[in-house]
């Protein structure tokens, strides 16, 4: 009789009991939004983003509504205007080209390779024709950042990361984000620290962050605000910053700050359960495994592989006999995308240039969740259930 798993792939762990009780103090006391507090108090949300500025070692931080509020308000925080060119990921998800177009820009896609990272010799080829390069980790794989980083520097090209999938990873000992001019993280329910929707936005650049305040919709409150650049600098920008307001509440903040003190024991559990995916399928007939450099310390949050030599037909039928048997393993090759598989030439929206290699990429690439909520065992019979279900392909 054919094993099957029976878990589920979006079932995330529950709130900390520290952050629930927190939460129902702030339901207690009304005073959700992030500016209304009484004399003498600091609210969940400010102490959330002095919190997480000192977690990753920026100067300044901003809690938002979203992830993808972050990235448009970042975009908008280092100059980018309507009609101005930014290179980002053809292998990325839709919110990333989506704030891209939200404020008028025009995303020019940089290739992916086999590791799943940017391809670096295509970003070189591409700087000259744009001032702006919004740098996704999907899926936590991260590039040669000093690399990468040089060259924008030589050709005088601003980086905005988007590290979504990268809260708690580093490169080198620097943590993911730390890189770039301004870096957006994501607290949405399937991300390193969830609140449902929200993000945070870290810069070292006092302008940046004063800009992103005042977007947020501070309203002249900045003066509430720990991990905020001096007042002298919000002053002068706040007559000239339209208000685009998404800022986080005290609720959200409030369930947020257990889970990012609890994060380095989080990631290491993440990256066992990564690790049985990574060696049960490294040596399976015709699969290719994403390498992870040794100067990368990554959070195993989701697993991927490539079945390069499959056809479509094949993988098709694979994908189907996996969900038979519980196994939940998105496709970033199917004709039509689902849920979060789009591709780059899903996003109608702008011209797009097709690149082979990446395309050939993307038609082979298997994506999982690795919630927190399955265990060795479970990742053990995931895998036996993908090599049983390869081989009988």
């Amino acid at each position: 009789m054919e094993k099957r798993f029976n878990g589920n792939f979006t079932q995330q762990e529950p709130i900390p009991e520290e952050g629930i009780d927190a939460a129902l103090d702030v339901l207690r006391s009304g005073r959700l939004h992030r500016y209304n507090t009484v004399d003498g108090e600091v609210g969940e949300t400010a102490l959330l983003e002095q919190e997480f500025a000192e977690m990753v070692g920026a100067k300044y931080c901003l809690a938002v509504a979203s992830g993808g509020y972050a990235i448009a308000t970042a975009l908008r925080a280092v100059g980018v205007l309507s009609g101005d060119t930014v290179l980002s990921n053809a292998f990325t998800l839709a919110p990333v080209p989506g704030a891209i177009f939200s404020v008028g820009a025009v995303p020019i896609y940089v290739g992916v390779t086999r590791d799943l990272t940017i391809d670096l010799d295509d970003l070189k080829s591409k700087l000259p024709q744009a001032r702006f390069l919004l740098l996704s980790h999907m899926r936590g794989h991260i590039c040669d950042m000093d690399r990468l980083m040089d060259m924008c520097r030589e050709a005088s090209v601003t980086v905005i990361e988007d590290c979504a999938h990268t809260m708690g990873a580093s490169f080198r000992g620097v943590p993911s984000g730390r890189h770039g001019a301004v870096a957006c993280y994501s607290t949405q329910t399937y991300k390193h620290a969830n609140s449902g929707e929200g993000g945070l936005l870290v810069s070292d650049d006092p302008e940046i962050a004063a800009r992103a305040i005042l977007m947020s919709g501070s309203y002249m409150m900045h003066g509430r605000h720990i991990a905020a650049p001096p007042p002298e600098v919000l002053e002068r920008l706040k007559y000239v910053t339209p208000n685009i307001s998404g800022r986080m509440d005290n609720l959200r903040a409030a369930i947020l700050r257990p889970q990012l003190r609890d994060l380095p024991e989080r990631v290491e559990r993440w990256n066992v359960l990564y690790r049985v995916m990574q060696q049960a399928l490294a040596n399976a007939p015709q699969v290719v495994v994403p390498k992870r450099p040794q100067d990368e310390a990554y959070v195993g949050s989701s697993f991927q592989f490539l079945l390069p030599d499959f056809s479509s037909d094949t993988i098709a039928g694979f994908i189907k006999r996996c969900e038979n048997r519980g196994v939940e393993l998105k496709w970033f090759g199917e004709p039509e995308p689902k849920g979060f598989t789009s591709r780059y030439d899903s996003w109608q929206f702008t011209s797009i240039e097709r690149m082979p290699e990446t395309d050939d990429v993307l038609r082979g690439l298997i994506d999982m969740r690795l919630p927190l909520t399955f265990s060795k065992r479970d990742c053990e019979l995931i895998a036996e259930i993908i090599c049983q279900e390869l081989n009988a392909g």
